[in-house]
C-alpha cells in the first residue's frame, strides 16, 4: 500500500457535525511525527504536531531571556505570546506561527527540546496550548501527535494510538534525526536528553505521559513507518465500520 494513498473514511461523525480526530501519543524516538504525517496524508486529514507548540513557547523564552525553570515568568510569557496555528493549503498540515512567522526550522535543537520539556510541565502553559489545539482540530479535523492527546486534549475520540519502542531504538532514531538535521550532538547527549525527558513527562503532575485500555498500542521497534501507518489506518476504518 502506497504512503500517499488516500483511504476512504468518513471525516465526520454520524450527525456530520464533528470532524474525525486521531490522537497519537508516545515518548521521543518512537516515530510519532513521521507516522502522524503519513497517516494524515493517508486519511486526507490535517496534521498537527502539538510538541512544536511547546517548543515555540520554549524558543520564545530562551530568546527573551526567560529561564525555563522560572515558572511565573514562563506562565506570563505563555499568556501573552502571539502563537497561532495556520492551515497550510499545500500540505494540509498546521504551521506554528510565532509573532506571525513560521518557526519550524528553529525548533528542533536539543536546547529548545530540553527547554520545552520544562515549560510543558506548567499547567497554565498546557491549558493555553490545549485551547488552541482543540480549536484547530475541531474546525479542520486532524491527526494530532504529542504526549497527552488521547488522555487530555481529546479523551473522547475513538481513534487513539500509543506508540512505543525499545530504548536503544529510540536513542538511535533521535540521534539520526538530529544528525540529519545538521545538529552537532553526540550519542551520549541524546541518551541523556531522552532519559531526562522520559522522567519529566512520566512524572509531571499535569497530564503525564500515559495510556489506558482505550488506546491501540503499537511497538514500532521493528516496523517501517508505512507498516505503522497501515495498522493505524486499518484501525480507523475498522472502528468506522463498527459505528456505521
Amino acid at each position: 500500500m502506497s504512503d500517499d494513498k488516500t483511504d476512504q473514511i468518513t471525516r465526520a461523525d454520524d450527525a456530520g457535525t464533528r470532524p474525525v480526530i486521531v490522537a497519537i501519543d508516545g515518548p521521543s524516538g518512537v516515530g510519532k511525527s513521521t507516522a502522524a504525517r503519513l497517516l494524515a496524508r493517508r486519511l486526507g486529514l490535517s496534521y498537527l504536531d502539538t510538541g512544536a507548540m511547546y517548543r515555540a513557547v520554549a524558543l520564545q523564552a530562551l530568546e527573551t531571556g526567560v529561564h525555563p525553570d522560572d515558572r511565573d515568568a514562563v506562565v506570563g510569557l505563555a499568556a501573552g505570546i502571539d502563537l497561532r496555528l495556520e492551515r497550510n493549503p499545500e500540505t494540509g498540515g498546521a504551521s506554528v506561527l510565532l509573532d506571525g512567522r513560521p518557526v519550524e526550522e528553529r525548533l528542533r535543537t536539543t536546547r529548545v527540546g530540553e527547554a520545552s520539556s520544562r515549560v510543558s510541565t506548567y499547567p497554565e502553559v498546557r491549558s493555553r496550548l490545549v485551547e488552541l489545539q482543540r480549536a484547530y482540530a475541531e474546525e479542520h479535523g486532524a491527526v494530532l501527535e504529542g504526549r497527552d492527546i488521547g488522555t487530555r486534549v481529546f479523551p473522547n475520540t475513538p481513534y487513539k494510538f500509543f506508540l512505543d519502542a525499545r530504548q536503544d531504538v529510540r536513542y538511535r532514531r533521535r540521534y539520526d534525526q538530529l544528525i540529519e538535521a545538521g545538529m552537532d550532538v553526540t550519542y551520549s547527549e541524546v541518551m541523556v536528553e531522552i532519559d531526562r525527558r522520559d522522567q519529566r513527562d512520566s512524572h509531571r503532575a499535569e497530564s503525564p505521559l500515559t495510556y489506558d485500555d482505550s488506546y491501540t498500542l503499537i511497538d514500532t521497534s521493528d516496523l517501517e513507518p508505512r507498516e505503522v501507518v497501515d495498522r493505524m489506518a486499518a484501525e480507523v476504518r475498522k472502528h468506522q465500520g463498527e459505528d456505521a
